[in-house]
């Protein structure tokens, strides 16, 4: 089964280095096939188990034992990652757009708190387990940060920008 893991927060500057090619390389070695790396912020296409549960808790294993890194994995199927890109609510130009990925569905409570938000110039859209926020000041600039954001919802997020969600969409097409 195909899947698209998405590593959260590794390799931001000097933090939580986790090298792609030999994460590649360890993958392989436990026995993931078509394991394949898109750019160094955590992104790997690999073949693996149908259970979620079981496969991002080896991965983050993994990469816990290898790297001494502690992350979290979201993972998404192809279809998955197709339709947040049919979804994209921000109409034809999506130049500032990102997507946080969630570990789970936040609850209602937690959805309420995001909506409070006043999140200045920013725009954000929750869909289940994908938060959509078009940043025009950029991430940095932004009142949303991916800390705050785990705050809002109580649950864990990754973010990627637009180019990097298409591609990874590609990229797990041709497999």
């Amino acid at each position: 089964m195909r899947w698209i893991a998405l590593l959260r927060a590794v390799n931001l500057g000097a933090r939580n280095k986790v090298p792609m090619a030999e994460l590649r390389t360890r993958l392989e070695s436990v026995g993931y096939e078509n394991v394949r790396t898109y750019v160094a912020s955590g992104n790997v296409l690999l073949d693996g188990p149908r259970s979620p549960s079981v496969l991002s808790a080896e991965i983050e294993r993994l990469i816990a034992e290898a790297f001494g890194v502690a992350t979290t994995v979201m993972l998404r199927r192809p279809h998955e990652l197709a339709a947040t890109i049919a979804a994209h609510p921000f109409g034809s130009d999506a130049s500032e757009t990102h997507v946080a990925f969630l570990a789970a569905r936040p609850g209602k409570a937690a959805a309420a708190r995001l909506d409070a938000v006043d999140p200045g110039a920013d725009l954000a859209v929750l869909a289940g387990a994908e938060l959509y926020l078009r940043l025009p000041r950029g991430v940095h600039g932004s009142r949303l940060s991916v800390a705050r954001i785990e705050k809002l919802l109580d649950v864990r997020a990754t973010l990627r920008n637009w180019r990097t969600v298409v591609a990874l969409a590609d990229l797990a097409n041709e497999a």
